[in-house]
């Protein structure tokens, strides 16, 4: 099988060693569960339910807003709390809606009962989707009726299952794999079946051999499904390089995947839809790595979202050490915490602390010029040649320069000898630039 790949990317230190080998485990939390009413793109869900309110598991307690938004759905029964704004991962403050989970889990009518989606028209399969309140579970948190809806669906050519899971320390999409590859072929099939004439792709690294072997075992009848390994690299799981990858098709930051006749959905997010669609459970469960040389125990677990990540720390057996860096996420795209007293969300995937903060040990110095940082770039272009705008805040020669095709992988921060804080200034560029492009927006 001809391994698919992309042209720059890194080969960073893995760390998968630490928790793939373990089963996903089930965890059970009570106390205090916090529902954030944003965990996703668009416009922020509209609470529905008030303080003192009785929830039961699977209950819509805040509504979808507009076209771009998701509903957020209990994972627990118990009573509303309070309903004020709380920290989550990005550092920001969230309206948030807080039910004490009273441990009886009692459901909304009708929660799991069985469906054929065989028997279901394309309409109703994008509304179960969007009942549950599914999004994209690789962080992006975009909502997924909304990707499943392009504007020229005869165009669509593939629906690419992301099972690269190139980001270093994660491991909770090869335990997918391992463990429920049938549900990820059961939502892939779902998928399938909105669209005439596309087939169905499974990208996988080829540093997971067992789960290649597997899923061409399981869809060798499958005449619209093939597996595609990969070449493990980072960032192979990025949306553009696994086009790239699976299909050779390009795309660039002005495209959609579905411009290129392309839908791309992670492990968790094809499992969510099965689920939604044949059984009638919303997304109200994530499965988080939890890693890193300062966890006891590292491993994976399905957790009910809203829960807190200090449930999942002290789950893997507690902190060892003095962590200097913790992140939600991993250590290439991750979001640095300045407190774990946060919420598990829908785009929540990991939870990684280490000793030590590589990025951080040195001191910046001048730009030597020797050009690694645009070898590796997966989007071809020069990060020299952004810095030199976007650090003096020349947002519209950043502009000019291709800075909007950068897609933040941290490629070029990881081989710097300078140690200089590319990516994050580039971030920071495409933040202004996108403002700034609003703003123009709303003049005329």
């Amino acid at each position: 099988m001809k391994l698919g790949t992309f042209k720059g990317g890194i080969h960073p230190y893995e760390g998968k060693e630490l928790s793939k080998d373990r089963e996903i485990a089930e965890l059970e939390v009570g106390g205090e569960f916090v529902f954030p009413v944003s965990q996703h793109i668009g416009a922020p869900a509209t609470i529905n339910v008030k303080v003192k309110d009785r929830v039961l598991v699977g209950q819509i307690i805040a509504d979808a807003t507009g076209f771009v938004s998701a509903n957020v759905v209990s994972s627990v029964s118990g009573t509303v709390k309070k309903i004020e704004p709380r920290l989550m991962a990005n550092g920001s403050y969230v309206n948030s809606i807080i039910v004490e989970n009273d441990g009886l889990y009692e459901t909304v009518e009708g929660y799991g009962a069985l469906r054929d989606p065989s028997t279901m028209s394309r309409e109703e399969i994008r509304a179960a989707i969007r009942a549950a309140g599914i999004v994209g579970m690789g962080g992006a948190g975009f909502p997924t009726d909304v990707k499943l809806t392009p504007k020229n669906p005869d165009q669509i050519d593939y629906i690419i299952v992301n099972g690269a899971e190139c980001e270093p320390y994660l491991t909770s999409d090869y335990r997918e794999m391992t463990e429920n590859p049938e549900k990820v072929i059961e939502g892939l099939k779902i998928e399938l079946s909105l669209f005439d004439h596309a087939q169905g792709v499974i990208g996988i690294e080829n540093n997971k051999p067992d789960a290649i072997k597997r899923f061409t075992e399981l869809v060798k009848d499958e005449p619209n499904i093939r597996v595609q390994a990969l070449k493990t690299k980072y960032p192979q799981g990025g949306e553009r390089t696994l086009i790239k990858a699976c299909t050779g098709r390009e795309i660039n930051s002005k495209m959609l995947p579905a411009d290129a006749g392309c839908i791309v959905n992670n492990i968790d997010t094809v499992i969510a839809i099965g689920k939604a669609v044949a059984h009638n459970i919303p997304l109200i469960v994530r499965t988080i790595t939890v890693t890193g040389d300062c966890i006891k125990t590292p491993q994976n677990f399905h957790v009910r979202c809203g829960a807190n990540y200090n449930a999942l720390i002290e789950a893997a057996g507690g902190i060892v050490g003095e962590p200097e860096k913790i992140i939600s996420g991993g250590p290439m795209m991750g979001q640095a915490l300045f407190s774990t007293d946060i919420p598990v969300t829908k785009n929540s995937s990991a939870l990684t602390l280490l000793s030590e903060d590589a990025v951080a040990k040195e001191a910046q110095t001048a730009c030597i010029r020797c050009g690694k940082c645009a070898d590796v770039c997966p989007g071809h272009i020069i990060p020299q040649v952004l810095m030199s705008y976007a650090s003096v805040g020349d947002f519209e020669g950043f502009e000019k320069a291709n800075g909007m095709e950068c897609c933040e992988c941290g490629c070029c921060t990881f081989v710097c000898p300078a140690r200089r804080n590319l990516t994050q200034t580039f971030k920071l560029a495409r933040k202004t630039v996108m403002a700034n492009r609003r703003k123009e927006a709303a003049k005329k």
